[in-house]
C-alpha cells in the first residue's frame, strides 16, 4: 500500500500531474459540473433519478 501512495505523490509532484490537478479543481468549480455530479451521486443513492425501488 505504502507504494502505491508513494506512486501516487510522485505523479502529483509531476508536471503531467500538476496539469490534471489544475484541470480537476477547474471543473470542480464550474456549477454545471458540480450540478451534474450532485445529480449522479443523488442517483447513485437512490435519493432521485429515474425508477428503482425504494429503499
Amino acid at each position: 500500500m505504502a507504494g502505491l501512495i508513494s506512486k501516487v505523490g510522485a505523479f502529483l509532484k509531476s508536471p503531467e500531474g500538476k496539469r490534471v490537478t489544475q484541470q480537476v479543481q477547474r471543473a470542480a468549480k464550474d456549477p454545471a459540473t458540480r450540478r451534474k455530479l450532485t445529480e449522479a451521486v443523488s442517483q447513485f443513492r437512490g435519493k432521485g433519478g429515474r425508477g428503482g425501488a425504494p429503499r
